[in-house]
């Protein structure tokens, strides 16, 4: 089909998303093949009631679309020796081993806690099988904070991820922080912020300039406003709510804000086995163990998710049914995915429904960006399914 025809179709699935009743405010959405974007594409407006509309450069919170950059800053340390994935965690960052197994609550609320079987692992971290959490995810996790209080992750700070564990490492997967304490660990033996390891070492290379842990003026100036969709539907702009700015901590977890656009080059270097326009960011060895499933061999899956805030998130799982696992980082299928992703292809997403997928056998990627409260939106995400299997019916 030729990309005129592709282009309507996938315009038409944001003009829908934006547009209809009980839709999303704004998006903005990209894909890409090896050699660059096919379609950029935005509709809606940035901040329901203002005439500011959602553009291709408008700037989003990405949230935990943070987390593979975060990884691979992480993963050139392991290429240059500077560490091994086996290695203890607390060796780099000695705090992490004195989180504790939480047990229980007495009859007060104050949590019972014993040492962890052993030590949690980069590894561990890379892969969410350390037991720590987020508090909108487990109910126990929220708990514990509320005991010891502990402020939401959303604070952006050190005290947000000394939290708890919710089984000894190693024995499932549990999706939570474990990636604000790998970006730790890159500070640590960068002896920079990690902010500005990714600038060095993966934004410069890859020609990624609107993107940060602290937005520039200019981008201020683009920002995207986070909406709050009540349980009726009801859409409200947050346009206070965003992430500490400047920067407290540069959280590898959650932290970035960036446009679709800048992205879009970071999906591509991985299509690209590892190179960027102005040099390479990764070996293609690296690459390939970044998107090998690293949770087959422990036996375990990755899978969805229970609410325990309802206005940060929805319970909810990608493709449910389909078995999934986890790489360095970020959800591998391991079956094809109905939307036409073929097992092996990697995605993941963002606390205010951000959504991507990185496609290495067929070469295609894709990002679907909208500012929605909870997470799972049911506008956004099923646009994001939509959205990609226009991409692949089409293409």
């Amino acid at each position: 089909m030729s990309m005129d025809k592709m282009s309507t179709a996938l315009n038409a699935v944001l003009q829908q998303n934006a547009n209809r009743h009980g839709g999303s405010p704004g998006v903005v959405a990209m894909a890409t093949d090896r050699n660059g974007n096919f379609f950029e594409g935005a509709a809606g407006v940035r901040q329901l009631g203002k005439d500011a509309p959602m553009s291709t450069d408008s700037v989003l919170a990405l949230f935990s679309t943070t987390k593979a950059i975060a990884g691979v800053c992480l993963m050139q340390l392991v290429e240059e020796g500077q560490l091994k994935l086996s290695d203890p965690a607390g060796d780099y960052v000695p705090d992490i081993d004195e989180l504790q197994v939480l047990e229980s609550f007495d009859y007060a609320g104050q949590p019972r806690t014993r040492v962890p079987k052993r030590r949690i692992t980069v590894n561990d971290l890379m892969l969410h099988t350390s037991g720590l959490c987020y508090e909108f995810f487990s109910e126990k996790d929220l708990q514990f904070r509320k005991a010891r209080n502990i402020p939401t992750i959303v604070a952006s700070d050190y005290s947000s991820i000394r939290t708890v564990l919710l089984h000894d490492p190693g024995e499932e997967w549990t999706y939570g922080v474990n990636m604000d304490w790998a970006g730790l660990i890159v500070e640590k033996l960068r002896g920079k912020r990690l902010g500005e390891v990714m600038r060095e070492r993966v934004f410069d290379p890859l020609g990624m300039k609107d993107i940060g842990f602290t937005m520039t003026d200019d981008m201020a100036k683009r920002r995207a406003t986070i909406h709050d969709r009540a349980a009726d539907g009801k859409l409200t702009p947050l346009p206070d709510l965003a992430l500490p700015q400047p920067a407290v901590m540069d959280c590898g977890g959650h932290g970035l804000y960036g446009t679709v656009g800048e992205y879009m080059k970071f999906i591509r270097m991985f299509l690209n086995n590892g190179d960027g326009p102005n040099g390479r960011v990764l070996k293609p060895e690296t690459v390939e163990a970044m998107c090998t499933d690293g949770l087959a061999e422990m036996g375990l899956s990755s899978g969805g998710w229970t609410s325990s805030i309802p206005s940060l998130t929805n319970t909810g799982e990608f493709f449910a049914g389909t078995d999934k696992g986890w790489g360095y980082t970020f959800m591998t299928n391991r079956q094809a995915t109905p939307s036409g992703r073929p097992a092996g292809s990697l995605m993941w997403a963002g606390l205010a429904n951000c959504y991507y997928w990185i496609d290495r056998q067929n070469g295609v990627g894709g990002y679907w960006g909208t500012q929605i409260l909870p997470f799972h939106d049911t506008a956004s995400y099923p646009g994001f399914v939509e959205f990609e299997s226009a991409v692949y019916n089409h293409r």
